[in-house]
């Protein structure tokens, strides 16, 4: 591979991808990025991450590193003259990677079903997704930052998903700086830091690019598609919008790509599909 010793595959809207991009940030490091078209992937992402196939994927010296926790984790090992970003305590560092692990299993999940829910199972949704930000509002206290008075890997693990927040809020009719004023202060005050300025976009153009997908993609109109063909008991499912994988013994296997709408594959394939209200969030291969 000829070009930078540091490149990063990414999207631009993914808070994950957001989270690299902020630790390079930290630590003032040049690298080639690579914006990455996801429903058509490139030979490069397929190369350096044959298993997921997601971004984000940083590339050092021609080598890859995949799952942006192990990335921030990777960079403030590798580069440690600069911005430390892991606590220098062996616990301290533990309860660090803890609240990081927390919020990969907890908030992704409960931010998008607090917005793509309808009805009863919304309103379960949204009280869900908020007390999972007062456990996390709680770990923050008093404290400028999430493990004390410096910025670090458990700020970054948490506040890329800062700029989801209004895109939800607002499909959800909801507030979250009414029910967690201090979590909200303390994404503002990150947002004070140029790293964290520069790399989030606008909550409102993340918002129009999310209704955009939607659209493509037909959520508004499609919820439950089931028993159209004589395959009936072989169920297909969109699981996080990554891969549509047969529930049976047929071992199907197709990709959701932008722009095609989910009834158009119902209708050529004859398969029996079930579309779950929660996986309402378009498929974009960055979960």
């Amino acid at each position: 591979m000829v070009g930078s010793e540091v490149i990063l595959l990414d999207f631009w809207p993914s808070m994950f991808g957001m989270r690299v991009r902020i630790a390079l940030a930290e630590k003032g490091i040049e690298y080639d990025y690579k914006e990455q078209d996801l429903p058509d992937k490139s030979t490069l992402l397929l190369e350096m991450n044959p298993v997921h196939k997601k971004i984000p994927v940083l590339i050092h010296k021609g080598k890859p590193i995949n799952e942006s926790c192990i990335i921030v984790q990777y960079i403030d090992e590798t580069w440690k003259d600069k911005s430390p970003l892991m606590p220098s305590d062996p616990y301290t560092r533990a309860q660090a990677r803890f609240w990081a692990d927390y919020v990969d299993k907890k908030v992704y999940d409960a931010l998008k079903k607090s917005g793509t829910l309808k009805g009863e199972q919304q309103e379960k949704a949204k009280k869900e997704f908020i007390e999972i930000l007062k456990v996390l509002e709680g770990q923050i206290g008093e404290k400028p930052y999430f493990m004390g008075e410096s910025f670090g890997y458990a700020d970054i693990a948490l506040v890329t998903f800062y700029c989801w927040f209004y895109t939800f809020e607002t499909l959800g009719n909801y507030s979250i700086e009414k029910e967690c004023p201090k979590l909200i202060a303390w994404a503002k005050r990150c947002m004070q830091r140029e790293s964290v300025s520069k790399t989030l976009p606008d909550s409102k153009k993340i918002y129009e690019f999310f209704m955009e997908m939607r659209s493509k993609l037909g959520h508004d109109h499609i919820q439950k598609v089931e028993d159209f063909s004589p395959f009936r008991g072989r169920g297909v499912f969109l699981k996080h919008g990554r891969e549509l994988v047969s529930g049976s013994s047929g071992r199907w296997k197709f990709h959701a790509a932008l722009g095609i709408k989910m009834s158009s594959m119902v209708l050529r394939f004859g398969l029996g599909v079930l579309f779950l209200d929660e996986t309402c969030l378009p498929n974009l291969g960055f979960i």
